[in-house]
């Protein structure tokens, strides 16, 4: 088991494409500083992680076809598997989260979200469910079909929320922690050919953020948990306007986070190769772009947030490394401060 106070980040990585599976590394909290401590390639292309309540286990997706997931014990310096690896009756999970007693993932390519029951050990067990997305969008390239790409659980732990990239939309669902059934519950439509590829809530839970891939933009909606209904308010870019409709650099983002208090909101943005900062106002329903800044690499997949709020990360799938920024605590622009060699990263977890 690992504390929150022990400093440890765990990387994702294509093995696919030469990375070393989950790289586990020691983070210094005076300068965000990483070094790599070891790695493990248990699962192929765990594209992506997530850490239990409590650092007690990790959790990854193995981003192939068929998909599968695993549970991952941290009592060591290298993560080490935690029971069988686990089927998810799905092609290319690409995103995990945890939920009502399951680990829930986003299948991409079969379009659907599979529940898995977490064990008393924290192990996984055989999948309990599986929902089904249709529908399709108007990119024939992008959209032919439903690609789930992001699953999470909203801030009231009522409800599992599942981003589609494909059907230009989010879906809300209900979990029964009993059986691990998804249901159904609603689903909000996103303006059609944006891609929407990541969500993130704000701090106070009446509101989210979901990023386009297809069009580099933000999305602003009001969440509410009583009812499970997500309504659009608006959008705002994420580029500015003149390098957003470069065709010859197109611009793919891929994650969206939001300031621990509501301040500000950071995109990582592939092929442009930037993080953009929004601020936003009072009441989080406006945000406005006000800065972009390299990534510190090429192609960054993801972006996290340290727990105290003064360091961000974004691996850089393409450069193979992983890059860590100081965030000015009035305006919100990171400065880059360093990186770390990690082939094929695809996302960072920080515990």
């Amino acid at each position: 088991m690992i504390g929150n106070s022990a400093g440890r980040a765990f990387i994702g990585s294509f093995t696919s494409a030469g990375g070393h599976g989950i790289t586990a590394a020691a983070v210094d909290r005076d300068t965000g500083a990483l070094t790599v401590l070891g790695s493990t390639d248990a699962v192929p292309d765990p594209s992506f992680l997530a850490v239990a309540p409590g650092g007690t286990a990790l959790y990854a997706v193995g981003e192939s076809a068929p998909g599968v997931a695993a549970a991952f014990a941290l009592d060591g310096e290298v993560p080490a598997l935690l029971g069988p690896v686990r089927a998810v009756d799905g092609d290319a999970p690409t995103h995990l989260a945890l939920a009502a007693n399951h680990l829930v993932t986003a299948n991409y390519t079969s379009g659907g979200v599979t529940a898995l029951p977490v064990l008393a050990d924290g192990s996984l067990g055989a999948a309990a469910s599986v929902l089904q997305h249709r529908g399709s969008g108007p990119d024939t390239g992008r959209q032919e079909t439903p690609h789930a790409h992001q699953v999470l659980a909203d801030p009231s732990g009522n409800w599992v929320v599942s981003v589609d990239l494909g059907t230009d939309s989010v879906r809300v669902c209900a979990l029964d922690p009993a059986t691990g059934a998804l249901r159904l519950h609603g689903e909000t439509a996103l303006r059609p050919g944006t891609g929407p590829r990541h969500l993130a809530f704000h701090p106070s839970g009446t509101l989210a953020y979901v990023l386009g891939e297809l069009e580099p933009t933000l999305t602003v909606c009001r969440w509410d948990a009583v009812t499970g209904r997500l309504d659009v308010l608006g959008e705002t870019p994420v580029l500015p306007e003149h390098e957003a409709a470069d065709d010859a650099a197109r611009t793919y983002p891929s994650e969206v986070v939001v300031a621990h208090d509501g301040r500000f909101v950071w995109t990582a943005n592939r092929g442009h190769d930037s993080i953009s900062v929004l601020t936003l106002d009072e009441s989080g329903e406006q945000a406005a772009l006000v800065a972009t800044v390299g990534c510190g690499g090429h192609w960054p997949r993801d972006l996290t947030l340290d727990p105290s709020g003064q360091w961000l990360y974004a691996a850089n799938e393409r450069s193979g490394n992983v890059s860590w920024f100081a965030v000015d605590a009035e305006t919100g622009v990171p400065r880059h401060a360093g990186s770390v060699e990690v082939p094929a990263a695809s996302c960072v977890v920080l515990v």
